[in-house]
């Protein structure tokens, strides 16, 4: 399985150019700071799901998937606090973040049921 293939990472593609559209208007101070640990997140999505099909057995493809959805939490977490200091709108991102986890969580099951 090639991760350029997957919807799962496709869609994650995606969800890294949103979120870089949505923390160019951050306040300059966190630049370096909630900007960064959000696209750090982000790009930690795809990132995990491409390095997760390059390794040999679906045990190890499983385990980045999990990875994969913990950096989606992360991510979300992350949007939540940005919203709470009123920086973002969470409605704008959040059915995209959920379609990313429906999809890495098909996958999984996929993955599982295959072996």
């Amino acid at each position: 399985m090639h991760h350029k293939d997957l919807e799962a990472w496709k869609k994650s593609i995606e969800l890294v150019t949103e979120i870089y559209k949505l923390t160019q208007n951050f306040p300059e101070e966190e630049r370096f700071g909630l900007s960064s640990q959000i696209r750090r997140a982000a790009i930690s999505i795809p990132s995990n799901i491409a390095e997760g099909c390059a390794r040999s057995t679906d045990k190890d493809t499983l385990r980045f998937l999990d990875i994969a959805l913990g950096s989606c939490a992360e991510l979300e977490t992350q949007l939540i606090i940005a919203e709470s200091l009123g920086f973002i709108l969470l409605k704008d991102i959040e059915s995209k973040i959920n379609h990313v986890i429906a999809l890495i969580s098909g996958l999984k099951k996929y993955l599982k049921e295959k072996t």
